[in-house]
Order: structure tokens, then C-alpha cells, then sequence
């Protein structure tokens, strides 16, 4: 049975910590560079208030908890977003992709350009998943896999190739990264991956309405499963002509809004 506490609740909140941190994390990596020391270091403080959180969390098997753990994952993944959105942890290419190259040599270099960043994600998601495992609590390693999933199979997709690879929160000096994405077009790869998020989705709905109405299994699962229905609705914007600017342009600066408006980072 759906209950606010357990449903309802956990699944506004999602929606609303993941359209207010986006946006958060949009308007910092789109200011003037001069900013970019501070947005590092106010993040690298939230990261860390996230590792503790994380740590506190694990023992405590209730829906306090459960948010907690969720908020927590939620904190570490932003330090990691605007780590890479501000260009400190990208990868050693920093530039465009060279014409003509064989299908292995442009993945080669795609890789380059983001490879710190995945070795972070990834040793920041193992050490989630070490400390927690057999904790009673192991939502904040559970969201920051299932954030770190979702945002690597956006990735291959956008490199293989998809109809709408809309880039308008981008910020300007991540703009060769727009070099590497593939062709315009609706693949296997893109519907595969649609297909297994809406399956995951689904069961964790069943997951949380199964459980006990107000437990912290219902809010855990409610909590993932938004998080995973949400994720199953930016790969569709990756099929449909949605632009970034429609949901996020309130977030970027002026200057941004400008010059999107203008077109001059089409």
C-alpha cells in the first residue's frame, strides 16, 4: 500500500534535491573561472560532510537514516560533479578530437578526457561499498552506485551516438568535450539502456510498495526508485529534441543565458 511517508515523501524529495542540486551545480561551473577555487573548495566541504554522513549513517537502519544515507550520496556525488564541471579532475586531454581517426583510436582519446574522473568515481564507489558492507544501512553506497551507473551508461551512449545530445549547462571550457560525441542517432545501445532503467525502475517501485508502509525499506526503495526512474528520463531526453537550457537555464548566469539565447554555443 503507497503511503505518504513511505512513498510519496521520498519521491518529492528526490525529485526536488535532484532538480535543485543540479541546478546548484550548473550555476557554479558556469560563472567565471576566477570563481572556480572557491566552488572547489566549498565542494570539496560538502564531499567530505558526505563521507561522514555516509559513515554515521551506517548503523542506523530507519527512515531517518535512510535519508540521511540518500542526502550523504548525494553530497560526495555533487564534489565529484563540480570537480570535473570546473575541469580540475577531467583528464590529461584537454583538447579537441583529431579528424579522421580509426573507431578505437576516438575512444582511446574519449577516454583521455575523462579518465581521472572515472578512476575517482569508481574508488569513491568501492570505498562506499567496502565501508558499508553488512552495515544495516547501505543506502549511500546503493545511490552512489546507481548515480555512478547511470551517469557511465550516459556517457557510452552520448560517445556512440544519440539524437539529441543537448549541451546547453556544459560550461564554455568543456567545449571540446562536444568533439567526442558520436552521430545523430537512435541505437541499440540508447534503447538497451531505456530498457533496462525502466525494468530497474519498476521493481524497485514493487520493492517500496511491497514493504511495510513508513519502514525504512520503503523509503530506501522509494528513494532508489526515483532516483532510477529520474535516471530512465534523462537517457529518453537523450532521444528527445529537449534542450538542457528548458529545465536548467534558470540556474546558469546571465552571461550563459545570453549567449545560449544568441546561439553562440551551438
Amino acid at each position: 500500500m503507497v503511503s505518504w511517508s513511505g512513498h510519496v515523501l521520498p519521491v518529492a524529495a528526490t525529485v526536488a534535491i535532484w532538480f535543485l542540486a543540479t541546478g546548484l551545480v550548473a550555476w557554479l561551473d558556469n560563472l567565471d573561472r576566477r570563481t572556480f577555487p572557491r566552488s572547489l573548495a566549498l565542494g570539496a566541504l560538502a564531499g567530505l560532510a558526505g563521507l561522514v554522513g555516509a559513515i554515521l549513517s551506517l548503523g542506523s537502519a530507519t527512515p531517518l537514516g535512510a535519508y540521511g544515507a540518500f542526502a550523504a550520496a548525494i553530497l560526495v556525488w555533487s564534489w565529484h560533479e563540480i570537480g570535473f564541471l570546473t575541469g580540475a579532475v577531467t583528464g590529461p586531454r584537454r583538447t579537441t578530437c583529431p579528424p579522421q581517426v580509426t573507431a578505437w583510436a576516438r575512444f582511446a582519446t574519449a577516454s583521455a578526457t575523462v579518465i581521472h574522473h572515472e578512476i575517482t568515481l569508481a574508488v569513491t564507489a568501492l570505498l562506499l561499498i567496502s565501508i558499508s558492507w553488512g552495515a544495516p544501512n547501505t543506502l549511500a553506497a546503493m545511490t552512489f552506485a546507481l548515480l555512478y551507473a547511470m551517469r557511465l551508461s550516459s556517457k557510452l551512449n552520448i560517445f556512440h551516438g544519440v539524437p539529441n545530445a543537448s549541451t546547453d549547462i556544459l560550461p564554455p571550457h568543456l567545449g571540446y568535450l562536444k568533439s567526442y560525441f558520436g552521430p545523430s542517432r537512435l541505437g541499440w545501445p540508447l534503447l538497451a539502456s531505456i530498457a533496462v532503467l525502466f525494468a530497474l525502475s519498476a521493481w524497485l517501485g514493487s520493492t517500496a510498495v511491497a514493504a511495510p508502509a513508513g519502514s525504512a525499506e520503503a523509503v530506501s526503495a522509494s528513494l532508489l526508485f526515483a532516483l532510477a526512474a529520474l535516471g530512465t528520463l534523462e537517457h529518453l531526453f537523450l532521444a528527445l529534441p529537449l534542450r538542457d537550457g528548458a529545465l536548467w537555464g534558470w540556474a546558469l548566469p546571465r552571461s550563459r543565458k545570453t549567449s545560449l539565447i544568441r546561439g553562440e554555443d551551438n
